[in-house]
């Protein structure tokens, strides 16, 4: 009986092993490759790696727009006081000494800004038109240190007249149909008591500046009035509601609670942007951990393609196989050969998702407004989402993510058709031969 020769150990991932493999890869049905089934493969991972990049890019680029435009127009920490019985009998939670407390607010490690603010609910008019809206009282100095006010997305007139007038939002303008030099009304049902009953509170404010946020219901909503006209529309002369502060890193804003606690006096009480925006945070959490796993199975599924590729040429190639063992190729040389085969797709496949996802994210608007506009428009609302485009941002750490869960798959999976390749029996593969 003649015996197979004995096989010679090879270095692994030898160019001849390279060759083989490329030569499968590259095969047609009709000489035994599986040419369809390796592009069928190579773009499902492909579509799937795509689909994972785009989606995590545009959660990181969601989440982070939400939170720049609360941090960048929102108190990072909001300082206000207790209720108590005042000199009249009237239950009031003012704060008499706020410029005193916003001074030793701002001695407190961490805090770059304390401002006093007077804050109303009142209802904005303009001929026919009326709007509801929220007064933030402020200096104009404070003013100049909110990022999304000084420098918005969009703005019109002049914000250093700001001490004539009043900064109302782009939606409130848009609401009212005003613009820059219209006169509006705020109109308050909490005004001067008489004989008759309390008799509203009207006074007119010079439209001088409008912002954009880049939140809609910040737009919709805001309007900011000089400190003193304020405390003089809301009847609260030389107090203010809360002290608005802001810290060096609001990521860290737990850690400086007990200071801001401390310097704000018994009666102090805190609210921080955690708090107003603590429940969606988690929720983003939550659904980018479901998100990924989701996209995770898509990617183990289009993997699963490379399986029956490399099956079927396994199948088609066991002549071969039998021939090169006969040869003296080792059984590490053709799982190699066919590992080399599945992870080739894996990996072109990987490579070609990371670039389609990366432009994706980079094209976004211009993608967003051409759906925006085949679909007739109205895709995108912003009363509901808040902010005004999807926003996409790429992260390093999510791109490396994507790719090793993308090659961690397709390299493991493409290691059980390879292990069958190298286990066949040389004999029963040329015995029908």
């Amino acid at each position: 009986m003649t015996e197979l020769p004995k096989a010679r150990s090879t270095a692994p991932f030898s160019r001849f092993e390279w060759m083989i493999a490329w030569r499968y890869i590259r095969a047609r049905r009709a000489e035994g490759g599986v040419s369809v089934m390796t592009w069928i493969s190579l773009i499902g991972i492909m579509l799937a790696v795509f689909a994972l990049v785009a989606t995590m890019a545009i959660r990181s680029g969601f989440r982070s727009d939400f939170v720049d435009t609360i941090l960048g127009a929102n108190a990072h920490v909001t300082v206000y006081q207790t209720m108590e019985v005042d000199q009249n009998g009237q239950v009031s939670r003012t704060i008499s000494n706020a410029a005193d407390m916003a001074a030793a607010l701002r001695g407190v490690e961490g805090v770059t800004r304390a401002a006093p603010l007077v804050r109303g609910q009142v209802m904005a008019n303009f001929t026919n038109a009326n709007a509801g809206v929220e007064v933030y009282g402020i200096s104009y100095d404070d003013l100049l240190t909110i990022p999304r006010i000084v420098e918005p997305e969009v703005a019109l007139g002049d914000i250093s007249r700001f001490e004539d007038g009043i900064a109302i939002g782009s939606g409130v303008a848009r609401e009212l149909g005003v613009t820059i030099g219209d006169t509006i009304k705020l109109i308050s049902p909490n005004g001067t008591r008489t004989a008759f009953g309390t008799s509203p509170r009207v006074s007119a404010y010079e439209v001088v500046y409008i912002f954009t946020a880049g939140r809609w219901d910040i737009d919709r909503t805001r309007v900011y009035l000089p400190m003193a006209q304020a405390q003089l529309f809301f009847n609260k002369d030389g107090v203010a509601d809360e002290i608005e502060v802001m810290v060096e890193n609001p990521e860290s804003v737990d850690d400086l609670l007990a200071p801001i606690l401390i310097a704000a006096g018994d009666r102090a009480l805190i609210w921080t942007w955690r708090d107003s925006a603590g429940a969606f945070l988690r929720a983003l959490t939550v659904e980018d951990n479901v998100m990924f796993v989701l996209m995770a199975i898509l990617v183990l599924i289009a993997s699963m393609n490379i399986i029956s590729g490399l099956i079927m040429l396994v199948k088609n190639k066991g002549r071969d196989i039998g021939i090169l063992r006969t040869m003296g190729l080792t059984e590490g040389s053709v799982l190699r050969v066919f590992f080399i085969c599945g992870a080739s797709i894996g990996t072109v496949g990987t490579i070609a998702g990371v670039i389609l996802g990366c432009l994706f994210a980079i094209y976004i608007d211009p993608i967003f407004s051409l759906i925006n506009y085949v679909s007739g428009g109205g895709v995108w609302d912003p009363s509901i989402r808040g902010i005004y485009h999807l926003p996409a941002e790429l992260r390093l750490s999510n791109v490396v993510s994507a790719v090793a869960l993308s090659l961690g798959l397709s390299w493991t999976i493409t290691l059980l058709p390879a292990r069958r390749a190298a286990r066949m029996n040389p004999v029963e593969a040329l015995r029908y031969e």
